[in-house]
């Protein structure tokens, strides 16, 4: 069977361009695109960032069990907890009235890490409640109370 159309023009040299070169997309067609996008991008960047929240969320927590973990061997080594005056810093530099507190301290990079919002975690011991300590995250807005991102990370309750 034969093409009807017959052979393929060869591109004419009438001209600046070529006229096989001239087509294109037109401005319609560009627009038309750009709108299909922006409208995935609304769709598809509130659930990214909502990731975002909910990774530093559960980077906040992570860091409070550490953090637990190093006040026990703290304890473990010591006796007791470091007061509130001391707070978390007592794991990286030796309070003056501790007799067996570890060489190197107790925390590996040798810092209190700051939270995933860069705000200092808040330590009280003891706590509230007759708890012997508290870690608190104050979220992203670094104030006491909130919610959703904004909450309070706290120690002693449990993952929501």
């Amino acid at each position: 069977m034969k093409n009807k159309r017959g052979p393929a023009p060869a591109c004419s040299r009438q001209g600046p361009v070529p006229a096989c070169l001239k087509q294109g997309f037109t401005l319609l067609e560009l627009m038309v695109v750009l709108v299909i996008l922006s409208l995935l991008a609304m769709i598809a960047l509130p659930r990214f960032f909502n990731r975002i929240d909910d990774a530093k969320v559960t980077t906040a927590r992570v860091q409070i069990q550490n953090l637990e973990t190093a006040l026990r061997l703290f304890y473990l080594d010591n006796g007791l907890y470091p007061n509130t005056d001391q707070g978390l810093k007592a794991l990286v530099e030796r309070p003056g009235d501790v007799k067996n507190w570890r060489e190197g301290g107790y925390l590996e990079k040798g810092a209190v890490p700051k939270d995933p919002w860069t705000n200092d975690y808040v330590y009280r011991s003891p706590g509230n409640e007759s708890r012997e300590y508290e870690i608190i995250c104050l979220g992203r807005d670094g104030k006491e109370g909130g919610s959703e991102v904004d909450a309070d990370i706290k120690s002693w309750e449990e993952e929501k």
